[in-house]
């Protein structure tokens, strides 16, 4: 078998070092010899005899020209200059992009800017402890001693300000307190923890588990919401860590942890000794990935080959990356880079001989481990030329590598407006990096008034063509488009200025009302969608246009589906790749038309997730001369279609819309309770928000399942408001609520606002649930109030809510008012209108 083909692919390729630390000038007190072994102290004189620092050490000589001598080299190195040595060895290693980890304590050493001297690209690793101490090493604004919530805001704060300068975050968890994290750590425990490490004295030194824990979850939290990847230190390095405590299997807990599923966490240094259990993590977690970085070239030849070997004895090979794990000196960047080159060839060769791979694959495999993996993890945007690829097998997710030379790169930066309706503004990408992502683009007040017949400012609004606002993207929701390769997208915000949140802004009402549920009660609403929808195909009839239903199949029929699997999975592939998690789909009762289950999250997570998920249905659709529609009541002689959202309440991990026990009335909490009933409460006026259109209520009719009256039931789904207990909950108790009077043409933002809204209000007065409803409501007429039947009812109970207004704000809730009444006069005169809404939503 040849391996010439593969030898020149390694040998040429131009890596991406994705874990390094910065260079030091020759006079730091980190000398040359440290940076050549693991050991400190007295340890270090015994580090020249082992079998790593005998081989770098010759290879260095043998490089430089000199005596496989320390001195001799050293010699070299102060005669040649930083400078001299550092192109020498960066031009020899082949590295196009390096990410430093500054966080490490080196004395002198260079800033992040000095490295771009060398390589054409140099990223950012932040490490959160390192960051936390420089905060506690600080004095508080007014002099007193530092409190958790003081110090956590301004950690988090600090944290979201570098965020978007940042490729990536760091924890060195492993060496201070073990990797066995406690995602659930408590308030009380990290205060004691806090108070134990001030009273040690500055510098500040975090050693506290409990303290190291809660920065821990924080800092995920914070990658979770800008996308950004988080490594962490595992296995082996100095002797500060404990090594059985730094065994990648102590995460299990954490990776199980469903707040924290879409985070990728990149376990370095091959976790060695413990290669072998890194692999299976990353076989069977799909946020984990791997880096080898320090494995080579720290250990000796057979050591770094067969933990390579054991890292892809399990792992997927587009889950293993490269980095040198450089410290201080030029020469560990050579050294790394030209021995894992060796290596991988060494252990790709071997799979080829073993006929686990062939030759191909071997190199598809190479370029992956050595520049691919790490360029799309990191979002690192560097071209072709830089990282050796071929434009024919150039990835799609560097972007502009597989398009013509004249092709430009589009953002599209989206919103939802009062009406429920998407919209965009797109840029090319450059702009987008040069001015857009800092500046935001420029918008009209009128955004904010339009309503679902009128693209412009609706009367009584008290927002006109008048007055700019910024459109601010929201970089945690930047996404890669599935079906166009060369464009982007992402979620934006409403400023009136860069940071300075405009009070008109449904994403941040949402987030005040969060606030407010988080602060006054500490909790946070979790929530998942089902969404309901139409798949139309086009007729020409007597040289008019119609769209009518793809099928006319039952309910949940196989045949149903069978129609439309292949257009399934592409939608699910392409939601997967946005980390939009999808739990179920089946062929709904109306013809044509589909129902699809989003898994749950965090309120404001589920509901840009809704907006992209629609956005992927559409256009999916639309690629497959198809028109998807989530209008709430498509035909009037067929079935509506809901937005139904399932809703349950978390405190500090865990489910607390549950029971405690068994002794509970009707299986909930007097918390989820009370936040239950300050929903009913409130319903008529919620339906402002989540039924915004006349023809919403078309569909929220008697004996339709979509609740039609103000009760709620036990499993019983013709009741508006229903606890449920899915597979997996004990018998007897419920894990959520759903919400049936949720449709597709609602802003998700402001829908959920209401709720939450409805919600704290439910709590403030300790409100209680009348007795469920088991039978169908409709069957009762008389006993039960009916929920609006038109938006103008539904529109009258806003106005008189006081609470919705106050918590959502009193400008956005005139605002929508204003829109919700040109709704109403415009379908009360145009009658047949409502068949266009088929192309707006």
């Amino acid at each position: 078998m040849e391996f010439a083909e593969l030898t020149e692919a390694i040998e040429k390729m131009k890596v991406v070092d994705s874990h390094a630390h910065s260079i030091v000038p020759l006079d730091s007190s980190f000398g040359f010899i440290n940076s050549l072994s693991e050991a400190t102290g007295d340890a270090l004189s015994f580090a020249p005899y082992s079998l790593s620092f005998k081989r770098n050490l010759r290879e260095i000589a043998e490089f430089y020209g000199t005596e496989s001598s320390l001195d001799a080299v050293e010699q070299y190195r102060r005669l040649s200059g930083l400078q001299a040595i550092s192109s020498k060895c960066f031009k020899a290693a082949g590295i196009s992009t390096i990410l430093i980890d500054d966080g490490l304590k080196l004395d002198k050493k260079h800033d992040i800017q000095w490295h771009k001297n060398f390589v054409p690209f140099v990223g950012r690793i932040l490490r959160i402890e390192s960051l936390a101490e420089e905060i506690l090493n600080g004095e508080m604004p007014d002099g007193s001693t530092w409190t958790l919530d003081a110090f956590t805001e301004t950690f988090l704060k600090s944290l979201r300000s570098v965020a978007n300068e940042i490729v990536g975050l760091k924890s060195i968890a492993a060496y201070r307190s073990g990797l066995e994290i406690n995602p659930h750590v408590t308030r009380e425990d990290a205060e004691i923890g806090l108070s134990e490490v001030l009273q040690r004295g500055k510098p500040v030194r975090i050693t506290n588990k409990s303290l190291i824990d809660h920065i821990f979850i924080h800092g995920l939290e914070v990658a979770r919401q800008f996308d950004l990847p988080l490594q962490l230190h595992t296995g082996f390095r100095d002797k500060d860590l404990d090594l059985q405590l730094a065994n990648p299997v102590h995460l299990r807990t954490l990776l199980e942890d469903k707040r924290f599923s879409g985070c990728r966490i990149v376990l370095l240094h091959a976790s060695y000794p413990f290669s072998k259990e890194a692999s299976y993590l990353a076989s069977i977690y799909p946020q984990v990935y791997l880096d080898f970085g320090l494995a080579i070239p720290k250990l000796s030849f057979h050591g770094m080959i067969s933990s390579v070997k054991e890292l892809l004895e399990l792992a997927p090979i587009k889950k293993v990356m490269f980095s040198t794990d450089a410290v201080a000196t030029p020469e560990t960047y050579y050294l790394g880079a030209k021995r894992a080159r060796e290596v991988v060839f060494s252990v790709l060769r071997d799979s080829c001989i073993d006929h686990d791979l062939s030759i191909t694959e071997a190199i598809e495999a190479s370029k992956d481990i050595f520049s691919q993996t790490a360029i799309q993890l990191y979002k690192i945007n560097i071209g072709k030329e830089l990282v050796g690829l071929k434009a024919s097998k150039s990835p799609s997710y560097v972007i502009g590598t597989n398009v013509p030379e004249h092709s430009v790169s589009f953002v599209r930066i989206l919103w939802a407006d009062a009406s429920g309706q998407h919209r965009c503004r797109v840029v090319p990408k450059k702009r987008f990096n040069d001015v857009v992502r800092k500046n935001g683009v420029g918008l009209t007040f009128a955004c904010m008034a339009m309503s679902s017949a009128v693209d412009g400012p609706a009367d009584e609004t008290n927002l006109t063509g008048t007055g700019e606002i910024r459109l601010m993207p929201d970089l945690s929701t930047w996404r890669e488009i599935p079906w166009k390769k060369q464009e982007e997208m992402v979620l934006a915000d409403k400023h009136l200025k860069p940071g300075d949140a405009w009070e008109y802004c449904p994403r941040e009402a949402l987030r005040r009302v969060s606030k407010v549920l988080k602060d006054e009660f500490n909790l946070v609403m979790n929530a998942g969608f089902e969404n309901e929808f139409y798949l139309l195909k086009k007729l020409e009839r007597e040289g008019k246009e119609e769209w009518v239903p793809i099928d006319s199949k039952p309910y949940c029929s196989s045949s149903g589906f069978d129609a439309i699997s292949t257009l399934f999975q592409e939608i699910v592939a392409a939601l997967n790749s946005l980390n939009v998690a999808v739990e179920q789909m089946h062929a709904e009762a109306g013809n044509g038309q589909y129902e699809m289950a989003l898994g749950y999250t965090a309120c404001t997570y589920a509901a840009d997730n809704l907006i992209f998920t629609r956005e992927v249905v559409r256009a999916i659709a639309n690629k497959h001369g198809l028109l998807a529609t989530f209008v709430p009541k498509y035909a009037l002689d067929d079935i509506g279609s809901g937005s139904h959202v399932h809703l349950s309440l978390w405190q500090n991990g865990q489910n607390v819309f549950q029971a405690s026990d068994a002794s509970s009335q009707h299986g909930m909490s007097k918390v989820g309770e009370e936040f239950m009933a300050g929903v009913l409460y409130h319903l008529p006026s919620i339906l402002a928000f989540t039924a915004p259109l006349p023809n919403s209520y078309d569909r929220i009719q008697p004996n339709t399942w979509s609740g039609a009256y103000q009760c709620w039931g036990k499993e019983n789904r013709e009741a508006p408001l229903r606890i449920a207990c899915p597979p997996g909950i004990p018998n007897g108790f419920v894990s959520n609520f759903e919400i049936k009077s949720f449709d597709g043409c609602a802003n998700p933002h402001l829908g959920l606002a209401a709720i939450v809204a409805a919600g704290i209000d439910g709590l403030r007065r300790h409100l209680h649930l009348p007795q469920p409803i088991d039978a169908n409501p409709a069957t009762l007429e008389g006993k039960l109030p009916r929920l609006p039947k038109s938006l103008s009812e539904s529109l009258e109970g806003l106005q008189k809510d006081n609470v919705l207004k106050e918590l959502i704000g009193g400008k956005l809730v005139v605002a929508i008012t204003g829109v919700r009444k040109a709704e109403i006069e415009y379908y009360s005169k145009n009658k047949e209108a409502y068949k266009q809404l088929i192309h707006r939503y």
